[in-house]
């Protein structure tokens, strides 16, 4: 494909379906897991169209196969989370700066430049391990912010109420961005009131607390630091791209990243939102609830894995192209980066 990262990074909801259909052809052609699920599905890639049409590979695939467009030597393999008993799902990467490029562009549409932000990470369960994308992507973001209170921490809960009180006293627009758990339990031990400082969760409780519905982790949060909302981010090992949410458990996605939904009892049944936003507007979310089923995720960023992904993750989409997760379908393993369960 020619200035393949060009199409992708400026694609509009008018030409989506185009370039999908010509990413979809290239990964049928180069990559070989791809090409055989889809030939077992017997699908003629030649009478395929339209969006619903296109095969999503399970992304269980990722667990268990090489899923690689062409034939390149990788550069970085991120690794999902897991217990000893799961086996974790590999995503192989030839040029770190597809994925660089598309959290930056991403983070940015939803909230602007980089550098007007102190970014701190509170991940320990994703620092004490390696091979992790959330924690590239939130490193590349605290070194991109330049802010000189930007930065990641472990169980230093004392440090990290001190550093917030500082960057609160000096209005300093602060995003904290953190694994579940580790919030609740720095909310718990350090509640205070904040005016200048956005949380997001990532999910994951990973067996550090019963896991929990996100409304009730969202109130508590809001509760002990007095906020209005609590913000979110969507994203998986298996993908490049994320989706945000700025409260009320409402996601959307950057233009290069679509969600559609499946039926749980025929997956091969496939549907798109009524999209009724016009590119570059507001995200506004559209109360009319599109469809209920399990989300099929279209990442063009993926170019060179699958861009075409069924996951395991039970959710409702909405209208404008907003989806909300609300658990994960039966017998599917627990990801590090899956939203909380019901």
């Amino acid at each position: 494909m020619d200035n393949e990262w060009d199409k992708i990074f400026n694609v509009n909801e008018g030409n989506f379906e185009d370039l999908a259909l010509e990413i979809f052809q290239f990964q049928y052609r180069h990559n070989s897991i791809y090409r055989t699920y889809v030939d077992m599905l017997k699908f003629n890639p030649q009478k395929i169209n339209k969006l619903p049409d296109i095969p999503f590979l399970p992304i269980q695939f990722f667990k268990t196969h090489l899923v690689k467009t062409t034939d390149f030597e990788p550069v970085y393999e991120f690794q999902s989370s897991g217990t000893t008993q799961t086996i974790n799902s590999r995503h192989f990467i030839g040029d770190i700066e597809l994925y660089r490029q598309s959290f930056i562009r991403g983070f940015e549409l939803f909230y602007g430049p980089v550098e007007s932000w102190c970014i701190i990470g509170l991940l320990p369960s994703y620092l004490e391990r390696q091979h992790s994308s959330l924690v590239f992507m939130v490193s590349e973001l605290i070194r991109k912010s330049g802010h000189e209170q930007s930065g990641f921490y472990l169980y230093e809960y004392e440090k990290l109420h001190d550093t917030l009180k500082n960057l609160e006293q000096n209005k300093q627009k602060t995003l904290l961005i953190g694994v579940t758990f580790a919030l609740l339990d720095f909310a718990k031990e350090y509640p205070f009131l904040l005016k200048h400082t956005v949380i997001m969760e990532t999910g994951g409780m990973k067996g550090r607390r019963e896991e929990i519905v996100r409304d009730e982790v969202q109130q508590l949060l809001k509760t002990k630091f007095q906020l209005d909302v609590i913000h979110s981010e969507y994203g998986m090992t298996e993908l490049l791209s994320q989706a945000y949410s700025k409260g009320k458990g409402i996601f959307y996605c950057p233009p290069w990243m679509k969600v559609l939904i499946r039926d749980e009892e025929d997956p091969l049944s496939v549907q798109l939102a009524v999209a009724n936003r016009q590119p570059g507007s507001e995200f506004t979310h559209d109360s009319q609830l599109t469809t209920k089923g399990v989300i099929n995720v279209i990442d063009l960023a993926n170019i060179y894995s699958c861009s075409f992904i069924a996951t395991d993750d039970a959710g409702k989409l909405y209208g404008d192209g907003g989806f909300e997760v609300i658990g994960r379908i039966d017998n599917s393993d627990i990801r590090g980066c899956s939203l909380m369960a019901i």
